[in-house]
């Protein structure tokens, strides 16, 4: 005898029950570590507090403009162009730093006994963790970047209007569309070429016992100085900095042209998108991922 009660169609009934694990397991990590969104957001406040402090000479470059355009337009954009700047950077450190202690953290406070309870694989929390700085820090630090870019661009037509100047040749000179596309291609950019960094900082979350930072500095400065001292060469040093700045110069043109990156002509996907370094980059961070994985399976409380 079936019990009576309310039928719903099967895609409700799915619909209803379904859990989204990755979804949670992402939003659990913004939860547990608010870091992730207020660094950025502290490092935004003082960008716009600083630029502000400069706005108040802003008049100068409208009332005695420089005999050089290129120049001139360079002075009037580099402060809205310049100030994603810190507030990027601080994301990549951020994403760093909780890569490095994510895997770790969860066995020093034992709370991976808890979350290996749950429904919820191995593969989906070491990929979820790998999205915080693969994925949600870059969204942050472009929309923090964004809110900055226009909050300048309005207070200084604002103070320059203020001052009996008329602000035309400011917004002729910033670019509204190309900017924000630049700034997006460059955070994907970044993303792909940091993915074996992040990676293989997971990798020695998962596998270190202890102080896992140490693992990440120490070896690497060991090996460098190993191979100075020894073969008198500094081909590890290189590869490390080619790692960490390489992106530039494979996916920018004239990225030194007035100080700023602001037009789609500066950019050169097809050789960034061709480069070994981007590929061979990508296969390790796979790599390194499946490596975090097994060892998350097997791995036990500190």
């Amino acid at each position: 005898m079936t019990r009576p009660g309310p039928h719903y169609p099967m895609e409700t009934q799915h619909a209803t029950h379904e859990t989204h694990p990755m979804r949670w397991c992402i939003r659990r990590e913004l939860w547990e570590n608010r870091s992730i969104y207020l660094a950025p957001l502290i490092v935004a406040a003082m960008v716009i507090f600083g630029s502000m402090i400069g706005i108040l000479g802003a008049t100068k470059k409208f009332r005695n403009p420089l005999p050089d355009p290129a120049k001139q337009h360079s002075a009037i954009v580099k402060p809205f162009s310049m100030a994603p700047a810190p507030i990027m950077l601080t994301t990549f450190i951020v994403g760093m730093f909780f890569a490095i202690d994510a895997l770790y953290g969860e066995r020093r406070d034992r709370s991976i006994l808890f979350w290996k309870s749950m429904p919820v694989s191995d593969t989906t929390t070491v990929l979820s963790k790998m999205s915080i700085p693969f994925l949600v820090l870059p969204t942050i630090g472009f929309a923090l970047s964004i809110v900055a870019f226009f909050f300048l661009l309005f207070a200084t037509t604002g103070w320059i209007m203020v001052n009996g100047i008329n602000p035309a040749r400011l917004w002729g000179e910033v670019q509204f569309i190309e900017e924000p596309m630049v700034m997006i291609y460059g955070l994907i950019v970044h993303s792909l070429w940091f993915a074996p960094i992040y990676a293989l900082l997971l990798l020695i979350s998962a596998w270190a016992k202890r102080l896992p930072l140490l693992w990440v500095v120490l070896p690497p400065m060991a090996i460098a100085m190993f191979e100075r001292m020894i073969f008198n060469t500094t081909y590890f040093s290189q590869f490390i900095k080619y790692r960490i700045v390489g992106a530039m110069g494979l996916a920018f043109r004239n990225s030194k042209q007035n100080g700023v990156i602001e037009y789609f002509t500066q950019l050169d996907p097809i050789r960034f998108l061709t480069s070994p370094g981007l590929w061979l980059g990508l296969f390790f961070a796979a790599a390194f991922l499946a490596a975090a994985i097994r060892l998350r399976h097997n791995r036990e409380p500190i």
